[in-house]
């Protein structure tokens, strides 16, 4: 089915829609005629693009009457605790945000019984699952990797018609966590700053936000794929220090990045989206190269967030 039609009224719950990657898929669903309900956590989001509800996902109960209430035919759970961070005081957090609220999505979508499709966004940051050593790089990952395994159980013990999106490196308009690379350095170039930052030498894949709300789209509504994990990513590698030259090229060439000012963090992943197996099963690949999307972004902070 086309995703152009399967959401035409369709009820459709999007968990974490406040937030960067949210935001863009509850417009988009809106704009396809699906009755979009979308949760945050603390503060109202501005904007009609979603009917929001304030609900923490850790709490099952509260979860599970927000399912039976709605009856959604799709769940896009999105919401995450999403930091790198390596520090033992990481562990915990990414655990109950992004592990717990997980568990309690997939128990109360299987016991409801209304949904046709949950689509999970997990990250390139877990390791893959054939790996015999498969060690997560950080307790995001670590959390993130857990879920992926709690997804495919669900799905082979319980029939649950779960989906999970491997998600690269999405960046663009209105992403607003300004310790993210390309929001960083756009802002201080904007401001005339130099922008601090690592090596730069890590390879990167990514994917413009537009791309990857289409793919989450297909995801939610191809038949076949329940079970599966589908990397949703470019295909292609970019290096830090590319990503931030070209940002710099655009603004301002006089402005050279600090390289080696901060210390790169230990295991970084270096992943690269699986685009014929993603392709063959979903009949999709990205549309927006690198430099487009970065001068699309690099517009909007100018005119949203340069001051």
């Amino acid at each position: 089915m086309n995703s152009n039609s399967a959401y035409k009224e369709a009820s459709v719950l999007v968990t974490g829609a406040s937030g960067f990657i949210g935001a863009h898929l509850c417009r988009h669903l809106r704009e396809l005629g699906a009755e979009v309900t979308g949760t945050y956590l603390s503060h109202k989001p501005n904007g009609s693009h979603a009917n929001w509800v304030s609900l923490d996902l850790r709490n099952l109960e509260a979860t599970s009457e927000l399912i039976n209430n709605l009856q959604p035919t799709h769940i896009f759970h999105l919401a995450s605790h999403v930091q790198g961070r390596r520090e033992i005081d990481a562990v915990l957090p990414t655990f109950e945000n992004n592990l717990t609220s997980t568990i309690n999505i997939l128990t109360a979508t299987q016991q409801a019984g209304s949904c046709q499709r949950l689509v999970m966004t997990n990250s390139q940051e877990e390791p893959d699952q054939e790996q015999s050593q498969a060690i997560p790089s950080s307790p995001y990952a670590a959390s993130k990797f857990a879920a992926s395994a709690y997804a495919r159980m669900f799905h082979t013990l319980y029939s649950l018609p779960v989906v999970i999106a491997r998600v690269f490196m999405v960046y663009g308009p209105e992403q607003r966590d300004l310790h993210k690379l390309i929001p960083y350095t756009t802002l201080k170039a904007l401001n005339g700053q130099t922008p601090e930052l690592s090596s730069g030498q890590r390879n990167i894949d990514w994917i413009y936000v537009s791309d990857l709300v289409n793919g989450l789209l297909e995801l939610g509504c191809q038949p076949g794929l329940e079970g599966e994990t589908i990397d949703l990513g470019s295909g292609q590698f970019h290096t830090v220090k590319t990503v931030v030259e070209k940002i710099l090229k655009q603004i301002d060439p006089n402005i050279q990045g600090n390289f080696g000012a901060v210390i790169d963090r230990p295991m970084e992943q270096e992943r690269l989206a699986d685009v014929q197996e993603t392709e063959r099963k979903l009949n999709w690949r990205t549309q927006v190269p690198l430099d487009d999307g970065l001068t699309k972004t690099i517009d909007w902070y100018r005119t949203n967030m340069s001051n």
